[in-house]
């Protein structure tokens, strides 16, 4: 077992039920570098007890979190995996500041943005998975000065029911992006509002490119960080 140190920069919803946790490691030589606690399950999903403190309180968005891990455990294009040591809790050593964040962003990876294919209501958010298999990080945090909120109906895949959706639209190095949401506060707080665009302008982006499904990986924005949420 070993402990890594990071700045919780994604804490998503993750298929069946649990979460996606990731961020940036702090201190040491692999200070600024991507790691993603995963559970040895097949989903490789983050229950809630296993995020839960000794105290009972959960891990949050930027909680900075002293990890119990196990192994690498890297996966096709997500090289950041660990399977985390699920015997023993998450310490929380503190809150991250939104000068640590900005600090955090990374530098335009071109492999990792590559103009894609795009679903029905997305846009440039699915890769086919041979050349997400090329794809050697599957983490970026970005900034972006024109992100949008958008929230409609979708038509579910396979003649699935509809259902409201929350996606999350802007622009990064002249192309432009509409990606699915899996930031639980956000998306349901925009769930909660009538369907149409919301104009959000800055804001702070961690995407992820997920697992491979139905022969594709999927880019989702996996946190939505504004300055509302250091309590500022």
């Amino acid at each position: 077992m070993y402990q890594r140190t990071i700045i919780c920069l994604a804490n998503s919803q993750k298929p069946p039920s649990g979460r996606c946790i990731a961020g940036k490691e702090l201190g040491g030589e692999r200070a600024g570098q991507w790691l993603r606690p995963v559970s040895a399950r097949p989903g490789r999903e983050v229950s809630e007890e296993e995020r839960r403190y000794e105290t009972g309180v959960k891990a949050q968005l930027l909680d900075i979190i002293s990890v119990p891990l196990n192994s690498p455990s890297p996966l096709v294009h997500q090289a950041e995996n660990h399977i985390l040591a699920d015997d023993y809790y998450w310490t929380k050593e503190g809150t991250a500041t939104l000068a640590q964040v900005n600090a955090l962003t990374d530098p335009y990876d071109a492999n990792f943005w590559m103009r894609a294919e795009s679903t029905r209501h997305g846009f440039n958010d699915k890769i086919s998975e041979q050349v997400a298999a090329g794809i050697t990080s599957s983490l970026k945090l970005i900034a972006t000065t024109n992100l949008k909120i958008c929230v409609q109906v979708e038509e579910g895949f396979e003649g699935r029911q509809s259902r409201r959706r929350v996606r999350a639209e802007f622009d990064y190095h002249n192309q432009t992006y509409r990606l699915s949401l899996t930031d639980p506060e956000i998306g349901e707080y925009y769930l909660r509002q009538a369907d149409g665009v919301y104009p959000i302008g800055n804001a702070t982006l961690c995407i992820s490119l997920v697992e491979p499904w139905n022969g594709y990986a999927f880019r989702v924005v996996a946190s939505v960080i504004t300055p509302d949420r250091f309590g500022g």
